[in-house]
């Protein structure tokens, strides 16, 4: 099939527009002719303006703006997201084309559908979007590339932020999804401030506006100077801090998907989420986490003691950290 032009919705969250990344340049492999541009949320669209193999991206405004702005733009559009909601804006795009998963009753709507197979459970979200694309009958590459490289415009903001020379280690204490992901603050303290002490590195703790709080806490607790910089970066700015990072400890998070993706050593306290599924994805990362028989629960708060965070401790996590900078 010849194609002029398509459009991705791409998905609604950080970590999951990271592992969409190797779908993106699949679907660009085979279509190497056509115009393929991005749809995606405010918060997400500027990581797709670093891919190179993306020609524009659009800003997600809701199903009937979306429907109005598409319309008579393309011939087909790639669905990511498992939503209706995705399906029904092609659909009232009038895009002829519509490929994605048959998920949440949206079957009708598309006019190739895929069914999530069985295989894909248990394995990083990467190869479900594989998955996904294979499905439609597309020729998807073995290992999916979901690499990122921060434009110098944004490492140029990154430096100025910092504001002095690394070497850098980076904290993520935050997680939008909900304090079940989060370890213990205290402990962030007490490892980011033995790595400095051995390192001689900086301390840069990152996360959004409504975590500015907790990083300034855990700034408080340490005994060497730590930049915070929570709800101080756009989304560009925030690659551009962790691409300068020589480490980032971090919890299961869309920052930990980016620094990955950049290549940057990561350190990953895991504990309600599926490691499997949602582990950053590259060969510098190790993953931190109790085996509990309740893990992975995937709740947003612990109903009972925080064990599978709690019984983590700074020792184990700093272990891992000294590992990967040795390896580096």
């Amino acid at each position: 099939m010849r194609l002029e032009t398509i459009v991705v919705r791409a998905p609604n969250w950080l970590g999951d527009a990271v592992l969409s990344l190797g779908a993106v340049r699949d679907i660009r492999g085979n279509f190497p002719g056509a115009r393929l541009e991005v749809l995606a949320r405010p918060w997400v669209a500027p990581l797709y303006e670093a891919v190179s193999e993306v020609d524009a991206v659009r800003s997600s405004r809701g199903v009937a703006a979306d429907g109005k702005d598409l319309r008579g733009r393309f011939d087909a559009a790639v669905l990511l997201p498992n939503s209706f909601a995705s399906a029904l804006t092609m659909r009232a795009a009038g895009i002829p084309e519509r490929w994605g998963y048959a998920t949440d009753g949206r079957g009708p709507l598309l006019t190739r559908k895929a069914h999530v197979p069985r295989e894909v459970r248990g394995r990083s979200q990467v190869y479900y979007y594989r998955a996904m694309l294979a499905g439609i009958g597309l020729a998807v590459s073995a290992s999916p590339d979901v690499r990122l490289t921060a434009p110098e415009a944004w490492t140029d903001r990154a430096a100025a932020l910092l504001g002095a020379p690394g070497p850098w280690i980076g904290l993520n204490p935050g997680a939008f999804f909900g304090s079940a992901k989060r370890w213990v603050p205290a402990r962030y303290a007490a490892a980011g401030e033995r790595l400095a002490r051995e390192t001689g590195a900086r301390i840069a703790i990152v996360g959004g506006t409504l975590e500015r709080p907790l990083g300034e806490a855990i700034a408080a607790a340490m005994d060497v100077p730590a930049r915070v910089l929570c709800g101080e970066t756009t989304l560009g700015e925030l690659v551009g801090v962790l691409s300068q990072l020589r480490l980032l400890l971090t919890n299961d998070s869309g920052p930990m998907h980016v620094a990955a993706a950049l290549g940057v050593p990561v350190v990953a306290v895991f504990g309600p989420t599926d490691w499997r599924e949602t582990g950053p994805v590259g060969a510098r990362q190790r993953l931190v986490r109790e085996p509990v028989p309740c893990s992975p629960c995937l709740l947003r708060e612990c109903p009972i003691d925080h064990r599978c965070m709690r019984r983590v401790g700074v020792e184990r996590v700093v272990d891992e950290a000294r590992a990967l900078l040795a390896e580096a």
